[in-house]
């Protein structure tokens, strides 16, 4: 063996035992305990169930109300948060007196925990006081400042939470944009000015291509993150009302904490990470295809 070849495993060698004590483990753990009935109250090694766990989660209407919300709340608090970070990153790409400020401010959220800011904003859209109802009544939008119940009303819950989640992660998904924008070759947009190009033109033949890379990376780091979202939902609704905020995260919490439903819980964790697998997957495939070209 070499000396570089010893040097790599030195460096690789801390890496790799990490993930192998705090990822293969409890992935494993978690596969096994799949297949099993257990009780908690026993703690013992649980009845073999084979797929049954598995069997009983797909089955389960309220498995897949929850997946159908998780997918909502990916779908569109992901899609606002790069229509928003595009916006706001093509604006402070731009040079402006005070640009520094506006950025430095822009990005405030992202150093707020979750869990503050799901305490933020159920200050914010309670229906009492909240400073939300307060503006939609005094610019006339509402006839009273309890028009809307954010919190306690099925129609609005989920989309309290999604509202929450946009207004913290915007700045990360405008961050890494920006970064993008800012490695754009320049000798991109002197050749698009000679050809006679407008600025729309610009956009969508220049800019848009040459961002798109960057845009897949940023799209599935928050989709993988938003779909494993729990802090904010559990401080603003707990799930409720009615179930009609819940999500994968805190139906499997309530599910393996409140109900003792160990393997229903590790079926639905398994087929949760296999979910996020593919969806991963499909976005590295689309981004090598995209660096190809």
């Amino acid at each position: 063996m070499t000396k570089e070849s010893r040097v790599s495993i030195y460096f690789f060698a801390p890496a790799a035992i990490f993930m192998l004590v705090f990822l293969f483990f409890p992935v494993a753990f978690l596969v096994r305990d799949s297949f099993f009935e257990i009780d908690m109250i026993a703690q013992g090694k649980g009845t073999f169930v084979g797929l049954s766990n598995y069997i009983e989660a797909i089955r389960s209407e309220r498995f897949i109300d929850t997946t159908t919300n998780t997918l909502i709340y990916v779908v569109v608090a992901v899609g606002f948060e790069l229509v928003l970070g595009l916006f706001f990153a093509l604006l402070l790409n731009t040079a402006f007196k005070g640009h520094g400020i506006v950025r430095t401010i822009m990005l405030a959220p992202l150093m707020i925990a979750p869990l503050v800011t799901g305490l933020i904003w159920r200050f914010m859209l309670n229906n009492q006081f909240g400073i939300v109802n307060k503006l939609l009544y005094d610019f006339n939008i509402t006839s009273s400042r309890d028009a809307i119940q954010w919190l306690s009303d099925e129609r609005f819950a989920l989309l309290s939470t999604i509202i929450a989640d946009i207004w913290l992660t915007t700045p990360f998904m405008m961050l890494i944009l920006l970064a993008g924008l800012q490695g754009i070759s320049k000798t991109l947009y002197e050749s698009a000015d000679i050809d006679g190009a407008n600025k729309i033109q610009t956009f969508l033949y220049v800019t848009l291509p040459s961002l798109f890379p960057v845009m897949i990376v940023a799209v599935l780091i928050r989709t993988v993150d938003a779909a494993r979202t729990f802090d904010i939902v559990w401080v603003l609704t707990q799930g409720g009302p009615s179930n009609s905020s819940e999500v994968l995260s805190t139906y499997m919490y309530k599910t393996l904490t409140r109900y003792g439903q160990v393997g229903e819980s590790s079926a639905m964790a398994v087929i949760f990470i296999i979910l996020l697998l593919v969806i991963s997957s499909y976005f590295l495939t689309a981004m090598f295809k995209a660096n190809k070209k």
